[in-house]
Parts: C-alpha cells; structure tokens; sequence
C-alpha cells in the first residue's frame, strides 16, 4: 500500500452530498435559463404608464378598496445568501438546498384532513396593502388590519371566491367576469383542495405544468412569476404530498435566498426565503417558524430606491395567524355559524 492510500484509509468518510440526486445537473440547466433571461432586455415602460407591481391581487379580481387578496404562503429553496434589503445579515451555516429539504420533508409528514367541496378554508390574517399614487407615481404602504376570510371549495364555476370580514363588516370577493359568463371554476386563479390535490407530484413534472399555467406580468422576469404563483398556492389547504413537491419544485428556480433573521407583520421572528426580481425591482420574502418550520407570513417590497419609492417600501405584507376548515360562512373554528 502507497503513503497516499494509507492516509486515504486514515481519512474520515466524506461527508453526504447536500443535494439530492439528479440536481446538480438540472441546477445547471435552470442556470443556464436564467442567463438567457438576463440577456434579454427588460421592455421599456411608457412615459407615464403604469409601473409593474407585484401580483398582490389578480387583475380580475374585485376587492373593497382597503383590502387586498390573501397572499399565500411559500416557500423556496436557495442557492446564495443575501441581506434581506432590512439590515439583517445571512448564515452561512446552511445551504438553501438544505432547509428546503427540511421544509418539505415536514410537509411532507403533516397530518391534513382532506377538505369537502361544500367546505371552506378559514383563514384569520394581519394584512396591509400599498396603494398606487397617480399623481406622484409612487407607491404609499398601507396600514395593517385584521382579516378573516373564507374560501370557497367548491369545483364551480362561482362568482364568489370567498367572503372578507374586515373593519367591523363582511364583504364578497367577487371575480370581474364578462356579461353572461358563469364565474370561475376551480384552477390555477381559484386553487382549491381537489384542484390542487390533482397537480403532479414530481416536482420536475409540477414546475413544467407550472410554468405552463402561469400568466407572466410585464417587465417580470419569467423565474419570479413562476416562484410567486408557487407562493399563491402554498398557503392553500392542500394534501401533504403535494405540498412537498410545491417546495421541491420551488427548490429549482434560480436566484432564491435564504434569510437567516426575518419578521413578520405580527413581529414574530424566524428564518426567511426571498427571490429578488431585477427587472422590476421589487423582492417577495417568506418567513417560516425556525423551530417547525411552519409559514408565519409574508411581505413583498421594493429592492432598490426608484421613481415608484425607495427601497424597502413595503408593497404588500401578510401574517397567518390562524387557519381551520369549516363548514359554513361566517362560522369561526369551534363555534357554530353566526
């Protein structure tokens, strides 16, 4: 035996790979995707256009004017470390790979009672909305309020997605349909238990279908509108393994980061992911419970000082306080219908 080979045998094991099989290389071809996308350049808004802003509220959707749409939870994998645009500095002390791992090998494991078509999705919420000014083409944050609503399941199609009670009063979240249409059925606007419960499971197959599905807003790079419907979708009531390969297939969309301290609006702390959109200069950052891992919330802002703000001005933000199934309106968890 040769000196190298016996300090080779002296040596301790290599540590396991932090990346499951098959990865690595389909990292590399997602990487590859993202150059392309940089390369092509950004279409240059009007004048006195509209800016683009992050999918708060579906276009299509009406809403009483001091709310906005729920936004879901989420979740994703990362490949660097970043400051969260809030003074917080990142760990190196795990990769993205690694807590996404983590993440949906809890999801994966959570008991979840199937949801009813005649049921609905309680959810009780700390939310604020920045409003578009017109005059100075800048966004104004909104204030934060209490919010419960809940979500039909139904197959449909319904002209009423869900019902808000918010500041003392209750009100319908109608979607804005064409003269004669007979509302939305259950899919990628309106994702109920059943629909989503119908997506693949492999997360390779449910980032195809959910690139397919997923309307790209101007000046949005096309990763961040895929990584932000995969947001809309997790804080849906979904079975367990499909929420698993929500975040397996979160895992693979380039440019997310992990955040080692984060807050949510209900000022709790835990570990957050981010994905920054450069074309559009704004980033959205989840914030999950550092023990269970559980999602607290979220807040959308803006990542760099321009003429809509400056950075840091926060768009849009939500804390999941608390979530159930019911069977009626207006029902809370553990009473009856009111």
């Amino acid at each position: 035996m040769t000196e190298r080979e016996e300090l080779a045998r002296l040596l301790p094991a290599l540590p396991e790979r932090d990346l499951p099989a098959g990865r690595h290389s389909h990292h590399k071809d997602r990487l590859m995707q993202l150059i392309d996308d940089d390369r092509t350049p950004a279409t240059a808004s009007a004048p006195h256009s509209r800016p683009t802003r992050p999918r708060l509220l579906r276009p299509a959707v009406w809403m009483p004017a001091s709310a906005l749409a729920l936004a879901g939870a989420l979740t994703v994998g990362l490949v660097a470390n970043t400051d969260s645009g809030y003074g917080v500095q990142p760990s190196g002390s795990e990769t993205a790979v690694v807590l996404l791992d983590r993440i949906a090998d809890v999801a994966s494991r959570t008991e979840a009672t199937p949801v009813r078509d005649d049921q609905l999705v309680y959810i009780k919420s700390l939310d604020a909305g920045a409003e578009y000014q017109e005059d100075s083409g800048r966004y104004k944050p909104g204030q934060l309020s209490e919010r419960e609503a809940w979500w039909s399941q139904e197959p449909g199609p319904v002209k009423i997605l869900a019902q808000f009670y918010e500041g003392g009063g209750y009100s319908p979240l109608r979607e804005l349909l064409p003269p004669g249409s007979p509302g939305t059925p259950a899919g990628i606007d309106r994702p109920t238990y059943k629909w989503l419960a119908s997506l693949p499971t492999d997360p390779d197959e449910l980032l195809d279908e959910l690139d397919r599905l997923t309307k790209k807003e101007k000046d949005q790079e096309r990763a961040q509108a895929v990584f932000d419907t995969i947001g809309e979708l997790l804080g849906k009531a979904m079975p367990p393994r499909t929420a698993a390969a929500l975040y397996e297939a979160a895992a693979k969309i380039p440019g997310v980061t992990r955040i080692e301290d984060a807050v949510d609006p209900a000022g709790r702390h835990g570990v957050g992911i981010r994905r920054v959109d450069k074309r559009s200069s704004w980033a959205t950052e989840w914030i999950f419970d550092r023990d269970t891992l559980a999602y607290l919330g979220r807040r959308t802002y803006l990542s760099k000082d321009g003429p809509t703000g400056k950075k840091g001005t926060v768009l849009a933000e939500t804390a999941i306080l608390k979530r159930a199934i019911v069977d009626k309106y207006r029902q809370r968890p553990g009473s009856d219908a009111k």
